[in-house]
């Protein structure tokens, strides 16, 4: 059997059992819409949160970063765990003890203010319009190569079937949807990953793969990819050529944008107790770390695997002397690059007319290939069965639709909850704001569709703006409004406000207004867009103490409860509505 046909198989068993459980868990309460009902089992909670989490941005593109940029991309591998352990242990355990399920409803209360809440509304959903674009881009991606449809059709495909789901089945259809994402994801990461760590290094479990000698002779792994990088004009492989600023902006950005992030703080509110919430978090680390762990060895095989495709094989010789390859035949193209040329993503100019193609980072390259592909091309780069291949499709699928149901969730409850009825309508009924609810999902698949179709970038790169949004909008306020009983809505309006509106603008004019300036020489600071949150986030910090100075004092029975916030113990279960 063909891979087109076992892709076709397995993605297509994946989504019946997907829209199953939808039908299975359909909500029929808000409080099952918003947090399932808060009784899900706190291993299945870390089950599905570490779906939420291992977004199409860490299946798909994260390796392909690692990959293609070698040190320089673990500050991705950085910021996303450290953000979440951040998450776990500073924020979660007190916004339970308040409460509110989403981060706007806690901005509104703890700000007395329905300004606060509205500015809080427009910031979660810019960031999730943002965020979902990626994964609604990796969608795209996949369903081009494997099931052969144009970008567009694939994007539209994945937009109806989280529709279905996510507007059924509200939390609840969408945490046991996740559960059986991240089973599918997981298994389609982890099996070419130990298919290739067996092949290149002998090693079943790639992380030992990793730093281990290659079983052709050719040295280690990590020394290998130097000279090869090197040799190809890209510099060495293990040292990063980012400023040590930007790393930490970067870093940080991701960090402090994750412990932001709406769509992961509403989990812990699906859980029973707050003691659960911790165990939750616990398994998700865990969940989280089986891929998180993988990723690096995974890059580096499919880095050496990739050119050594395209340009030949590298020959150790017997008196320690390396000869490179020096282009292969186009006419004699392995089938996975004529595959990946059809959906665009890869290309080739012969430059030299020889009829060899050759990769590099200099004037000699005359291949173009997406970051994005390297995940997914991995196995037919390896010559992996084709059972493999249509695994992986089927776990890039699960991982993006899995984040875009969070993020719809997030921006359904933002319009219906937040805005219509702690704002507009406070006296619509139970079944009204469910109703209001799947409106918004609606709407939001739509552009969220758009956007997948016309990205500002690749898909990581995306997902790292969105955590920059988070983090210079969102983030101060929350932790500002937990462990700063002194501040007041004056000064988290404007924080938020001007926070957003900087970090917005830099990114906007560098992807947008004026991206032949995006480089280090152009960058405040020799900052980069995906690191400017972190610079947005101390705007907002310095912005909002310096407004709450020159206003009014936070009323004193504001300030009792944030006195009491700070005790999460005997936190209970999120406020039913």
């Amino acid at each position: 059997m063909d891979v087109q046909m076992l892709t076709y198989i397995i993605v297509g068993a994946t989504f019946a059992l997907y829209i199953g459980i939808a039908i299975w868990s359909r909500a029929g309460s808000t409080k099952e819409f918003y947090v399932a009902g808060g009784g899900v089992p706190p291993v299945m909670n870390g089950m599905a949160t570490a779906a939420d989490w291992m977004s199409a941005a860490s299946f798909i593109s994260l390796a392909g970063i690692v990959s293609f940029t070698g040190s320089d991309g673990s500050v991705y591998l950085m910021g996303w765990t450290g953000g979440y352990v951040l998450l776990a242990l500073c924020m979660v355990p007190y916004l339970r003890k308040f409460g509110k399920f989403t981060v706007p409803d806690f901005i509104g209360d703890r700000y007395y203010s329905d300004a606060a809440r509205i500015v809080a509304v427009i910031c979660a959903i810019f960031i999730c319009f943002t965020y979902i674009a990626g994964q609604m881009r990796g969608v795209g991606v996949v369903f081009s190569r494997f099931l052969e449809v144009e970008i567009e059709t694939g994007v539209v495909i994945g937009m109806c079937v989280v529709f279905f789901y996510a507007v059924l089945g509200g939390m609840k259809g969408i945490t046991y949807t996740q559960v059986a994402q991240y089973c599918v994801l997981i298994f389609a990461f982890m099996v070419p990953a130990i298919f290739i760590s067996v092949m290149m290094t002998g090693n079943l479990i790639p992380q030992i793969g990793f730093g281990s000698e290659m079983a052709d002779g050719s040295g280690y792994l990590l020394a290998k990819l130097d000279g090869l990088s090197e040799e190809l004009g890209f510099g060495a492989y293990t040292e990063g050529r980012k400023s040590t600023l930007d790393v930490f902006c970067i870093t940080g950005a991701l960090m402090v944008g994750t412990a932001g992030l709406p769509h992961v703080i509403v989990r812990f509110f699906t859980v029973p107790k707050v003691k659960d919430s911790r165990i939750s978090a616990g398994w998700t680390l865990v969940f989280i770390g089986i891929m998180y762990t993988t990723i690096p060895a995974l890059a580096s095989f499919a880095r050496v695997n990739m050119i050594e495709t395209i340009n030949g094989p590298t020959v150790q010789a017997a008196d320690g002397s390396t000869t490179y390859g020096t282009g292969t035949s186009y006419a004699d193209a392995p089938s996975w690059i004529k595959n990946w040329e059809r959906t665009g993503l890869i290309k080739f100019d012969d430059k030299n007319g020889d009829g060899k193609m050759f990769y590099s980072g200099d004037e000699r390259n005359e291949m173009k290939i997406d970051r994005d592909i390297m995940v997914l091309a991995n196995p037919e780069i390896a010559d992996l069965p084709a059972w493999v291949i249509a695994l992986v499709a089927a776990g890039g699928l699960a991982a993006a639709l899995s984040t875009s149901a969070g993020l719809l969730l997030v921006i359904s409850t933002s319009v219906s909850h937040d805005l219509m009825k702690k704002t507009l309508k406070p006296d619509i009924s139970d079944k009204t704001e469910l109703m209001y609810a799947r409106i918004a999902a609606a709407v939001g698949i739509v552009f969220a569709g758009y956007f997948g179709i016309n990205p500002p970038g690749f898909v990581a790169a995306v997902v790292a703006f969105a955590f920059g949004l988070a983090a210079s909008s969102l983030f101060p306020a929350i932790i500002m409004g937990i462990f700063n009983k002194k501040m007041n809505k004056e000064g988290a309006i404007a924080g938020m406000v001007v926070g957003l509106l900087f970090t917005a603008s830099y990114i906007i004019y560098f992807k947008f207004v004026n991206p032949a300036a995006n480089t280090s020489d152009n960058w405040l600071f020799g900052i980069s867009p995906e690191g400017i949150g972190t610079i947005g986030m101390i705007v907002n910090f310095v912005t909002a103490f310096v407004v709450a100075k020159v206003t009014s004092e936070t009323p004193q029975d504001v300030q009792d409860m944030v006195d009491s916030i700070r005790f999460p113990k005997g936190a209970g279960e999120a406020h039913d509505h």
